[in-house]
C-alpha cells in the first residue's frame, strides 16, 4: 500500500483538483483507492459529488471514534472516500497531552486499509496540524503546482518543512511535483518549468495538467474530468498522468 500526501500549502494550485481526477484515473487502471478528504472545507467530498451531511468521516477515526474501515464510502468503481468529517477542524486546535497529536492519522491508517493499493490525502492549504499527520502518515509526498512565480516562493517554503520532517522521521520521502495549472500560451508558464527542471530534476512527472474551464466546472455537477467530459483534452491530460504515477515518468532536463 502506497500512502500519498498530495499537499501545498499555498492555495489555488489545483491541489484537490489533482487529488479527485488522478485518483480516479488510477482507479480506473484497476488499482484500489482511497481518498481522504483532510480539509476542513471538504472540496474533496462535494467534487466527488457527496453533498449531504454526515455524522464523522476522518475526524472521528483520528479521535479514535470509530474505525477508518467503517467511515469509508464508495464513490466510483475501485475508489472509496473518507470525508473530513465536522470535527475535523477542532484536531487542529487539540490541547490533550496523552498522546501525541502529530500521529493521529497514521494510528488510524493502521488499523485497517490493507486491502488498497493506494491512499491519497488531500491536505489543506496550511502547514498546521492536520498537515503535519499527514507528513507523518505518508510514504511520498506529491505537490501540485500553478505556473507562477508566487508558486514558486511557496514552494521554497514547502519544501523547507518537508527538509525538517524527514530529519526528525530519519527517512526520505519518494517526492513528486506535477504541474497542475499548466498554460501554454503564457511565458511564464514554460520559465516557471524551467526552473522547476533545474532545481528538480527527474521529480517533476512527464504529463503537465493544461488548465481549462472543464476543470473549474466539474466540481459543481459532483464529476471528475473522467465523467464530465470524457473525451476532452483535461481527461486525456489526467490519464496520462496516472501512468506517469504509476509508473515513475517523469520529465528530463529543460524544456
Amino acid at each position: 500500500m502506497r500512502i500519498v500526501a498530495i499537499v501545498n500549502q499555498k492555495g489555488g494550485v489545483g491541489k484537490t483538483t489533482t487529488t479527485a481526477n488522478l485518483c480516479h484515473a488510477i482507479a480506473e487502471t484497476g488499482s484500489k483507492v482511497t481518498a481522504i478528504d483532510l480539509d476542513p472545507q471538504g472540496h474533496l467530498t462535494v467534487s466527488f459529488g457527496i453533498t449531504e451531511q454526515r455524522i464523522g468521516g476522518i475526524d472521528e477515526a483520528m479521535l479514535k471514534e470509530k474505525k477508518i474501515c467503517q467511515q469509508l464510502i464508495p464513490v466510483r468503481e475501485n475508489l472509496h472516500l473518507i470525508t473530513a468529517g465536522p470535527k475535523l477542524k477542532e484536531i487542529e486546535h487539540l490541547a490533550d497531552n496523552k498522546s501525541p497529536r502529530g500521529v493521529l492519522l497514521k494510528n488510524a491508517l493502521h488499523e485497517s486499509l490493507n486491502d488498497q493499493d493506494f491512499i491519497f490525502i488531500d491536505c489543506p492549504p496550511s502547514s498546521g496540524l492536520l498537515v503535519a499527520n499527514a507528513l507523518i502518515a505518508a510514504d511520498e509526498i506529491l505537490i501540485p503546482m500553478a505556473s507562477d512565480f508566487l508558486a514558486l516562493q511557496g514552494l521554497s517554503h514547502l519544501m523547507g518543512t518537508i527538509k525538517k520532517f524527514e530529519k526528525a522521521l530519519k527517512r526520505k520521502y519518494k517526492i513528486f511535483l506535477v504541474m497542475s495549472r499548466y498554460s501554454p500560451n503564457r511565458r511564464i508558464s514554460s520559465q516557471v518549468l524551467n526552473v522547476l527542471l533545474t532545481h528538480f530534476p527527474e521529480q517533476i512527472l512527464a504529463t503537465v495538467i493544461r488548465e481549462t474551464a472543464l476543470l473549474a466546472e466539474c466540481p459543481s455537477f459532483g464529476k471528475t474530468i473522467l465523467e464530465y467530459s470524457p473525451k476532452s483534452r483535461s481527461a486525456r491530460d489526467f490519464r496520462s498522468l496516472a501512468h506517469d504515477f504509476l509508473d515513475d515518468k517523469v520529465m528530463y532536463g529543460n524544456k
